[in-house]
């Protein structure tokens, strides 16, 4: 099951947009979009053109002004998005997570994680944590992990909460979207090998985060964020082109219509050029990959409200549209 996106006057910023959707019963396919929400299949409009979005991303440089210019010119189409089912936009190989990007979501962490013993004034803990993320940042540091393409859904599905999760939360975040392989790059070319971005939630079980059997191991990403369908991702890639600065962008998750997170990619400690720079020092970025690049202040833990069967988030970033997921405890019908 899944939950309809509600309709919008422009679904997202530039000219179109690339999609993963299918009809109903029909496989999936790749898809130009425009912003009053009419579908062009991309394997016909292109003649040649690649089986999945996956595909083009290999191919941007030679697609993308194909690309453009059939927006352009308008013309036959499939018909209206709503007669067709939205996937994640991209199968991506790797998936580059990041975390404690963003300077008030590190304080607030900071502050809500208090080590056994610590009984400091609340204050004095804020003020630590901003020291540390200010020599992270001198040091040029990202926190840069690993996460599994399984992970991911569409931007509409629904989201099971597997058993086990005690604590599992939700984290809107900017995805950039590779597309041209990167590897050792500068931070000054590192937006030149992003083909555009989309939206991606990172849902995190809180209670798996670090290990109680052994502390010196430190984190458990695999377990706490990796369940099947913990990322939805989408509804659609929006080229790097149309976006003009992504880090003045607007990030918004609403639970159940109340907002939730509400910040601007400005807050981020290291912005998308470093964080893929960064990224690709130690691996070779493949068109397709994501990087998401850390969630704002707003999740449950600083609410104390952990994510329930029948919780709806809506999750919206400026110019790139909105996701709206729905959330259903395992085995429940």
């Amino acid at each position: 099951m899944s939950v309809k996106p509600e309709p919008v006057s422009a679904l997202f910023a530039g000219p179109f947009a690339l999609a993963t959707l299918s009809a109903p019963d029909g496989p999936a396919f790749p898809a130009l979009v425009t912003p009053d929400a009419r579908v062009l299949d991309l394997r016909s409009a292109l003649g040649d053109g690649p089986a999945d979005v996956r595909g083009l991303l290999e191919e941007w440089e030679t697609v993308l002004p194909r690309l453009r210019a059939l927006a352009a010119a308008g013309g036959p189409d499939r018909g209206p998005l709503a007669d067709f089912r939205v996937h994640a936009p991209v199968e991506p190989r790797q998936v580059f997570q990041s975390g404690a990007n963003y300077r008030q979501h590190v304080i607030d962490l900071h502050v809500a994680h208090r080590a056994p013993g610590d009984d400091r004034p609340e204050e004095e803990r804020r003020a630590e944590a901003a020291e540390i993320m200010d020599r992270r940042a001198a040091e040029d540091l990202p926190y840069v992990f690993i996460g599994l393409p399984s992970a991911i859904t569409g931007p509409y599905d629904d989201v099971v909460l597997p058993a086990w999760a005690e604590k599992p939360d939700w984290e809107l975040e900017l995805a950039a979207v590779i597309g041209r392989p990167a590897h050792r790059v500068s931070v000054a070319e590192a937006l030149e090998h992003v083909a555009g971005y989309t939206i991606a939630n990172d849902l995190t079980d809180r209670a798996t985060v670090f290990r109680r059997d052994m502390p010196q191991i430190g984190t458990d990403w695999l377990r706490s964020k990796n369940a099947p369908g913990f990322t939805p991702l989408g509804p659609w890639i929006v080229p790097a082109e149309s976006i003009a600065d992504p880090g003045d962008l607007r990030l918004t998750l609403k639970l159940n219509g109340e907002t939730m997170q509400d910040e601007s990619t400005k807050d981020m400690i290291f912005d998308v050029a470093r964080m893929v720079s960064y990224a690709s020092q130690s691996a070779r970025l493949l068109p397709g990959d994501l990087v998401l690049t850390g969630s704002p202040a707003g999740n449950g833990m600083h609410w104390g409200r952990l994510l329930r069967d029948g919780d709806v988030m809506e999750g919206s970033v400026t110019g790139l549209g909105a996701q709206r997921t729905r959330c259903v405890a395992e085995g429940a019908a």
